[in-house]
């Protein structure tokens, strides 16, 4: 017999994933972009969010800015914290996915071993998208200008300066932001979210 320290029990619905699913004629999914910081994630993300909107699919983006704002409010950028901010987040994308949406997920996520944990906890229905830009072109885009902050000391920890970033070995997708129009992004995404068979229950 396991022992249950903390005296916690799973609950299973009387309303199960599928049919909430077959009620919005989708498949739940995580699509997680993954990239240094102004390689476009978020820019990718809510676009395709318009297009699957605009198609009658329920889909919600969850970016890092917004999520450290509540959730993870707590959390620093110290491995530790990163990952458990990761952590946290793959948590709240599997529920969404239980209620049949699509998520779109925005954060560096540098570590491949805080991704592996999501796709764990998510399941089959997790697309790793890398959005791959030059680290010059990141930087050359800089919207926020933390890349000049980091650079001048002001910010530790910054992925691409003064901590790693760890690319996907073998993602779904990859993006090449430096070299490709948001549109093509953006169809590539919607063409592999239906290839995967996510716009049907």
């Amino acid at each position: 017999m396991t022992s249950n320290p903390r005296n916690l029990t799973r609950h299973a619905g009387a309303v199960l994933r599928r049919d909430r699913e077959r009620l919005l004629g989708q498949r739940g999914a995580v699509i997680w972009f993954t990239g240094l910081s102004g390689s476009g994630k978020s820019t990718i993300a809510h676009a395709v969010e318009q297009r699957l909107t605009a198609g009658g699919r329920l889909t919600y983006v969850l970016d890092g800015d917004s999520i450290r704002h509540g959730l993870c409010k707590d959390l620093g950028f110290t491995p530790a914290d990163r990952s458990e901010n990761i952590r946290r987040v793959g948590e709240v994308a599997a529920l969404l996915v239980d209620a049949g949406v699509l998520v779109l997920t925005a954060f560096i996520s540098p570590y491949g071993m805080d991704r592996q944990r999501v796709r764990e906890i998510v399941g089959t229905d997790f697309v790793e998208v890398f959005v791959d830009a030059p680290l010059e072109v990141c930087e050359g885009r800089d919207p926020k200008g933390l890349y000049r902050r980091a650079r001048a000391g002001e910010i530790a920890e910054f992925t691409g300066i003064s901590a790693p970033y760890e690319p996907p070995e073998h993602p779904d997708l990859h993006l090449r932001t430096g070299s490709q129009a948001l549109a093509e992004c953006v169809t590539a995404v919607h063409d592999l979210i239906a290839a995967r068979g996510l716009l049907r229950a």
